[in-house]
């Protein structure tokens, strides 16, 4: 069984940083499709990056290109979210999840929470003064 836990969240104030983390246990991370997503109170889940074991492509919405950064260390199997120049519109519980090989998640292409076979728990970001 997969298993995906995240940690790192935290409060931080406005333009301030936080790096979020996501190990991997009982699979190799590397032969998956790994995306963050986050959930704000009242809205809808919505995807913030993805990195793909295909030639380690990755994927950021408008919303965060340029302030965020994935990336994966296979030796620790784990995946790193940096989280740079954070806005209040930023908070939200963070989640990763694994996209399996023959799932559309696994290139991200784009990124659909629905291509996500795996989920671990959540961290709270809270970004406030």
């Amino acid at each position: 069984q997969v298993q995906l836990v995240e940690s790192g969240g935290g409060l931080v104030q406005p333009g301030g940083s936080l790096r979020l983390s996501c190990a991997a246990s009982r699979f190799t991370l590397d032969r998956y499709g790994i995306g963050w997503f986050r959930q704000a109170p009242g809205k809808e889940r919505e995807g913030v990056s993805c990195i793909s074991p295909n030639n380690g492509k990755t994927y950021y919405p408008t919303s965060v290109k340029g302030r965020f950064t994935i990336s994966k260390d296979n030796a620790k199997n784990t995946v790193y979210l940096q989280m740079n120049n954070l806005k209040p519109e930023d908070t939200a519980i963070y989640y990763c999840a694994a996209a399996a090989p023959d799932s559309a998640g696994y290139n991200c292409i784009f990124l659909d929470d629905r291509d996500f076979d795996s989920w671990g728990q959540g961290t709270q970001v809270t970004v406030s003064s």
